[in-house]
């Protein structure tokens, strides 16, 4: 039997997020500052051909389900020419795309005929103006017609990813569980993290989902937790309303981690392997790329300290924690 990239806790890894590139077009409040980021040269980002060689390996060690993810995966060139090449890899049977769909709608054909599954729109609000404040500048209306355009193409399912965040966008809870009664979209309510930040501040955003279930108590919506997962790979806690056509799902890594099922990796733009999304421990591939052996050998070494859980909660209440937390913004390592 063929080994498979399995951790000291017997998690078992078939899920690879690739980030491809550490630049966005956006400035979300929540993953990168307005101004003074430093980004990476392009010839040190990982080419096509290493992401390819990476997958390709990896598909020989159980690894199934990609998601490509940024910064802005839209703004590397010719992406629908990834996607394409990570499809014609035996194994490789699910192909995910995280994006703030500013840019997907012209190109929502191409990113279908190249062999992409799934995708994900990071949506935190509803509301022109307040998408723009949280963008930084951001236009909501060419998400909703992104949305559409994977409709019409037939990507399935299409998540929302919505950050929720105190004082800033809580108060259209109601509005986007109704969304998810209307239409047969799946949000994905997502608790804000520290991840990156070197103060405090989100502290003072951030908001237990628990908050998400007593909105719907509160409207009299019956939502009834669903026996099977919403087709994926992520750690949501899914719920249906009665009636709804589509569903909502809880993300909730502080209040209620889900460490114990983590099956993920994650390659970041840079090269670099990161075991988990809240710890610093990295392992650059770029120079054992050419070596299969050699590089299916440093993910296993990756694999071997990847804790059993992050202490996201721990950050939050100021206590001690038992590892170094990342200091890279959430568009560096794609989340």
């Amino acid at each position: 039997m063929t080994q498979v990239l399995t951790d000291r806790f017997g998690r078992i890894h078939d899920y690879l997020r690739i980030s491809v590139t550490d630049r966005c077009n956006l400035r979300c409040v929540y993953c990168m500052p307005e101004e003074g980021m430093v980004f990476e040269p392009e010839d040190k980002m990982l080419s096509f051909d290493e992401i390819y060689e990476v997958v390709r390996v990896l598909a020989g060690y159980g690894v199934r389900k990609i998601r490509l993810t940024g910064g802005e995966p839209l703004v590397r060139r010719h992406l629908e020419t990834l996607v394409g090449r990570l499809h014609s890899i035996r194994g490789i049977d699910d192909i995910a795309l995280t994006t703030n769909g500013i840019h997907f709608a012209s190109r929502a054909e191409a990113f279908r005929e190249a062999g992409l599954t799934r995708i994900n729109f990071s949506l935190d609000s509803l509301r022109e103006d307040r998408f723009r404040l949280i963008t930084r500048g951001g236009d909501v209306n060419r998400v909703l017609q992104s949305l559409e355009a994977a409709r019409r193409v037939g990507l399935d399912p299409i998540k929302l990813n919505v950050v929720l965040m105190r004082g800033m966008n809580d108060d259209e809870i109601e509005d986007f569980l109704r969304l998810s009664m209307e239409e047969e979209l799946h949000v994905r309510f997502i608790e804000y993290m520290p991840i990156g930040h070197d103060d405090h501040g989100w502290k003072s955003r951030y908001l237990p989902l628990g908050e998400v279930l007593r909105r719907c108590e509160a409207k009299g919506w019956a939502a009834q937790e669903l026996d099977q997962e919403v087709r994926g790979n992520g750690p949501s806690k899914n719920y249906r309303i009665a009636g709804a056509a589509g569903s909502f799902g809880l993300i909730h890594p502080v209040s209620d981690h889900f460490c114990q099922t983590c099956n993920r990796l994650r390659l970041t733009a840079d090269g670099n392997i990161k075991p988990c999304l809240y710890w610093s421990d990295e392992f650059n591939v770029r120079s054992v790329i050419g070596d299969d052996r050699k590089l299916a050998e440093l993910f296993f070494r990756a694999l071997d300290v990847k804790p059993e859980s992050h202490e996201m909660a721990k950050a939050l209440e100021n206590e001690r924690q038992s590892h170094t937390p990342t200091e890279r913004r959430m568009s560096q390592i794609g989340g």
